[in-house]
């Protein structure tokens, strides 16, 4: 039983909360309340969750001596000892071909995605996560991947806004993660990885800064082309506030250097939560209203 919570917790089910990113492809087609189009997508979300798992098991497994010089990671389970290597190994495999399986069941396209983004993953995790700057295309190309994978499952045509906007918020996150690891390492000198001593901060906050400006442009050009879609609906624009604030909003806990975490943030900022919360409600009034 032991190992079998060492495994349930390797594979980070808190961080299934990035798969919902599945559903923003549907939702912001207006497709969101079909049937099939909301079980694809369901579908979808199960799928990038196990095949995500498989991607956490496997690099904390090459990783576990790393981890046990660090701080926190150290209480990793196989870092910690509770899950023998090969057990971890075992249980990726398990975990990826229940997720190609799943993953049938809505597309055989939505294969190819998964798959994509499994090798992509694992070239991070045996060695590319060590070369700088493509260790940050790597980890945004996940965010971008799983947005990629809700059109894909339900057949729907992605806009080049919402790949923009998708693209360079994943890349706002990642950015924003390392920042926060450099701060760590500059408050205790725990071991970071190899990639980021080529890092500065300065360089990051570049990086990060960079990305959120063309985030809030993108997304603001989207808005007013949905605006134009919706039949001049005025919520399509107004969606831009709490939009714009969320951004300004995490971009504190970037500045802070708190932004480790992404999910941990999302799931413990309440007024973050609000944000988001009435950005998708102006959205939903665009499109469903």
């Amino acid at each position: 039983m032991g190992v079998a919570l060492g495994v349930l917790r390797t594979a980070r089910p808190r961080q299934w909360v990035k798969n919902v990113l599945v559903f923003a492809a549907p939702f912001t087609a207006g497709l969101i309340g079909e049937g099939s189009v909301l079980l694809d997508a369901v579908i979808a979300f199960v799928a990038f969750s196990l095949v995500a798992s498989s991607v956490y098991l496997i690099n904390d497994a090459i990783d576990v001596e790393a981890d046990r010089a660090h701080p926190t990671k150290r209480n990793r389970p196989i870092a910690a000892g509770l899950v023998p290597v090969p057990v971890a190994y075992v249980a990726a495999a398990v975990f990826f071909l229940g997720g190609m399986g799943v993953g049938l069941l809505a597309n055989p396209k939505l294969l190819i995605v998964l798959g994509v983004y499994e090798a992509v993953q694992l070239g991070y995790c045996f060695g590319l996560k060590h070369q700088p700057v493509i260790d940050l295309a790597i980890v945004g190309s996940g965010f971008l991947m799983r947005s990629i994978a809700g059109g894909v499952a339900a057949e729907i045509a992605l806009s080049q806004w919402f790949l923009l906007v998708t693209a360079f918020g994943s890349l706002f996150m990642v950015a924003g993660k390392r920042y926060a690891e450099i701060m760590l390492f500059e408050r205790t000198g725990a071991k970071i990885r190899s990639s980021l001593k080529k890092y500065s901060g300065s360089y990051l906050r570049f990086v990060w800064a960079t990305s959120a400006a063309i985030l809030i442009m993108s997304y603001c050009l989207w808005a007013f082309e949905l605006q134009q879609r919706a039949a001049d609906s005025v919520w399509a624009v107004v969606s831009m506030v709490p939009f714009v604030v969320a951004v300004l909003r995490y971009a504190v806990d970037v500045d802070g250097g708190n932004a480790g975490e992404p999910e941990e943030i999302a799931l413990r900022d309440r007024v973050l939560q609000i944000l988001g919360a009435s950005w998708v409600v102006t959205l939903f009034i665009s499109f469903y209203l």
